[in-house]
């Protein structure tokens, strides 16, 4: 590294003007970790150390509640469960005009975080207001756990608490995990003790389990290993292989109470990591007993575990990069590799579940909107959907779910899993005999579309950047978007002919949809036919000779 050392001292002792050796430093390292190819690596300096902190355990010292911005003020998203703010009665929808008599108007959420947060036990005092009425609130920072368990519904005590047993008659629970953070795996028994405990059983006598890892990236691989042992008894849960460390292999630990009870793992293209060793290993472990089924579809492929290392001459600074890949029990991989066609965890056959973007928007905005921690039976803020009451909420009913939940995937995994309870056979969710091309082919589709959609935004970007320039060096507007046909005319279904510069027909185009003029006024082509658009456009052709 003497080049570096080299590049470092003429800089600072020539350049024009004072260097930054902070920045120098940063950039430094920067660029190190970027000519690695490796996108999980990253430089965490000592002012970033808490953030990273916080995202990697869940923990921080604050008042619990999420927040957001919006038309300039901060507002509250929801308390958390067990926080001041939640103790104090501060709810959904509230504005934060103030903190420490320090306005939150036009301040990023960021410098807002900064503000509220501070070492535990210190006062902060929040302006609150809400309908009108100006409200403060002096609240003590406390150690806030974000948990990563949650249920299907908030339990009726007020306690914002999550109820975890979704069908009381075939004694079955259901955990959706967010995050694998160092208490993921004591959240995860405390969710089914609680669902034992409304059930009447031990947590190793319920009837079932679905586990929820969609959207899921992952976490901690040593949380993960831990609740895999959860549910096997022996046999291999991974194993890890670097460039210089040996081979390591984890291994179940025999228990007494080890649960035999059946699960269904529910995951999509964002379950990551953690997400995919546990789905992956509990079905690989208990395939041949039948006790598992993957549901959804394929996992996103991220088979590789980051070390995160402090760095000697500033021990609060780390740098984080990839350090070894970890393997199925089977020896399997799951990195995702640019033109492979197998990786990450596939759903069980007859269980691939793919939702349509429309159907996926609506599970997750009722999601959204259904998590919210409400307090003394407060209306959700406005632009929010009330969450129906307990009576009318039908949790054991598959049909009910897919209706009013609009989560399809949940309900088929239930329905799935009540068959396996009452007659020993999971029910298929397809008879899809092609599985895993079908997999294929809607990843490919779902490359193919993004594609589309970043050409067409670099073509009006480039356009748009070029129409800037001109009016900056003159002045002068923008050129019209060129209208070749009327608006009203719809094209799809027909064709385009494209003929070089000498009139030869080099290909034949069918139109497919509707946005073929809004693309060719940002293409290189001209309307040749000047005297009447409109009538040329519209005229029918004189010979057909290709219909």
């Amino acid at each position: 590294m003497d080049l570096v050392l080299d590049a470092q001292r003429m800089i600072m002792g020539n350049f024009v003007d004072k260097p930054d050796a902070q920045k120098l430093a940063k950039g430094a390292i920067d660029g190190m970790l970027e000519s690695l190819d490796d996108p999980y690596a990253e430089y965490i300096s000592a002012d970033d150390a808490a953030d990273f902190e916080k995202s990697m355990t869940g923990s921080f010292s604050g008042i619990g509640c999420q927040i957001d911005s919006k038309d300039g003020w901060l507002y509250v998203v929801s308390p958390l469960e067990d926080s001041p703010a939640f103790n104090a009665g501060i709810i959904a929808g509230d504005r934060i005009t103030a903190v420490d008599g320090k306005t939150t108007q036009n301040v990023s959420v960021d410098k807002c975080i900064k503000m509220i947060t501070g070492p535990e036990g210190t006062p902060v005092k929040v302006d609150i207001q809400r309908a009108g009425q100006d409200m403060p609130f002096t609240l003590h920072r406390a150690k806030i756990i974000s948990k990563s368990v949650r249920g299907f519904q908030r339990l009726p005590d007020g306690s914002g608490h999550w109820n975890h047993l979704i069908d009381p008659e075939t004694k079955t629970a259901y955990i959706r995990m967010s995050q694998f953070t160092p208490t993921a795996p004591h959240e995860m028994l405390e969710a089914l003790d609680q669902a034992a405990a409304a059930a009447g059983v031990a947590p190793d006598k319920l009837g079932g389990l679905i586990l929820d890892l969609r959207y899921n990236p992952g976490g901690l691989m040593d949380a993960a290993i831990e609740i895999v042992d959860m549910f096997i008894d022996e046999g291999r849960i991974m194993s890890t292989k670097g460039r210089n460390t040996p081979e390591v292999v984890y291994n179940a630990e025999k228990s007494a109470n080890t649960p035999q009870y059946p699960i269904a793992i529910l995951v999509n293209g964002n379950s990551a990591s953690a997400s995919e060793i546990v789905s992956g290993s509990l079905s690989e472990n208990l395939a041949k007993s039948g006790r598992v089924v993957v549901i959804g579809t394929r996992t996103y492929g991220k088979g590789l575990v980051q070390t995160v290392a402090n760095l000697p001459h500033d021990p609060r600074a780390s740098i984080k990069f990839t350090a070894q890949r970890y393997y199925l029990p089977g020896e399997k991989g799951i990195q995702r590799i640019d033109g492979a066609t197998e990786w990450g965890v596939d759903p069980s056959p007859g269980f691939f579940m793919p939702l349509t973007d429309v159907e996926t928007t609506a599970w997750l905005l009722k999601r959204r909107d259904w998590d919210v921690l409400l307090k003394d039976g407060k209306s959700l803020p406005p632009g929010m959907e009330p969450v129906p009451a307990l009576a009318d909420q039908h949790w054991a009913d598959p049909t009910w779910i897919e209706s009013a939940s609009k989560d399809r995937q949940l309900a088929g995994a239930l329905k799935s899993i009540e068959s396996k309870i009452t007659t020993g056979q999971w029910l298929k969710l397809n008879d899809e005999p092609n599985e895993h091309g079908h997999i294929l082919m809607a990843e490919l589709k779902k490359i193919e579309s993004s594609n589309k959609f970043l050409a067409r935004q670099l073509i009006h970007n480039e356009k748009r950047l070029e129409a800037l320039e001109s009016v900056a060096a003159s002045g002068k507007p923008k050129k019209k978007i060129p209208d070749f046909w009327p608006d009203t005319l719809d094209l799809t279904g027909g064709l385009v002919e494209v003929r070089d510069k000498d009139g030869h027909i080099i290909a034949d185009l069918k139109i497919t949809g509707p946005n073929l003029e809004r693309l060719l006024a940002y293409a290189d082509v001209e309307n040749q036919k000047k005297d009447d658009t409109t009538a040329a456009a519209a005229k029918p052709p004189e010979e057909k000779p290709k219909q």
